[in-house]
């Protein structure tokens, strides 16, 4: 419980800090992850992109951090997909909404990659999961769909901004990490303004549930993203 209540205090005190910072942040390159579909080099077309953002437990400057869980970890144990996948490593003193990273990494893998612009997806855990909803506030008309997992680090401060974009969010109803609380009040305000969104509440799950980025079987998080277009 002490754990849970020192979070909740961190979360409030950020989010007062991201609601004034938003619009002034400084610009920042991070290093990441990339995977590119087995067929990338045999053709000419343009890809989706997905770009997953880490728990704060992979802050650093050592990529392989990142394979510890989420889609590095899934690529690492033998999964392909049909899409480009980028994991950008928040640093250590930082958090996701703290520098403007997006604009820096989406014009690099713009100017590398055949990606298409009409399907760029967003998808986080925990602290990550925060990051979805904070980043995709700040670039509202980028998104084809976002998928928050635990979201923590994030409030309800801009979100109908968000209510056009496709949102599927999920937690673990035994979370002592990041109370689902958490997810239930982005959950109303987007309800409240009549967001896209869809609510998974995995009963007796706790903050482990990044697994979603690796059984398919069980809810397949890439098949209904990438149904989505802007």
């Amino acid at each position: 419980m002490k754990h849970t209540a020192i979070l909740l205090i961190i979360s409030t005190l950020i989010g007062f800090t991201s609601k004034a910072q938003h619009l002034e942040k400084t610009k920042a390159k991070y290093d990441y992850h990339l995977y590119l579909p087995q067929d990338y080099q045999q053709n000419n077309k343009k890809y989706p992109l997905l770009i997953y953002l880490h728990g704060s437990s992979q802050r650093g400057d050592d990529l392989n951090k990142l394979k510890g869980y989420g889609i590095p970890r899934a690529v690492a144990q033998g999964l392909h997909f049909d899409f480009i996948a980028v994991s950008p490593q928040c640093p250590s003193n930082k958090y996701w909404f703290s520098e403007d990273w997006f604009s820096v990494l989406y014009a690099e893998l713009q100017s590398k990659y055949r990606i298409d612009p009409s399907r760029i997806y967003l998808t986080g855990v925990s602290m990550g999961g925060g990051g979805v909803f904070e980043v995709a506030k700040d670039y509202p008309n980028t998104f084809a769909a976002l998928v928050p997992l635990c979201a923590w680090l994030s409030d309800t401060d801009r979100l109908c901004v968000l209510k056009n974009t496709p949102i599927w969010t999920f937690h673990g109803t035994e979370d002592e990490v990041v109370p689902i609380a958490e997810t239930d009040s982005k959950v109303k305000t987007l309800e409240k303004c009549q967001g896209r969104i869809t609510y998974t509440k995995l009963e007796n799950e706790g903050h482990g549930i990044h697994w979603l980025y690796e059984k398919r079987d069980v809810y397949d998080i890439y098949k209904w993203m990438l149904q989505f277009k802007k």
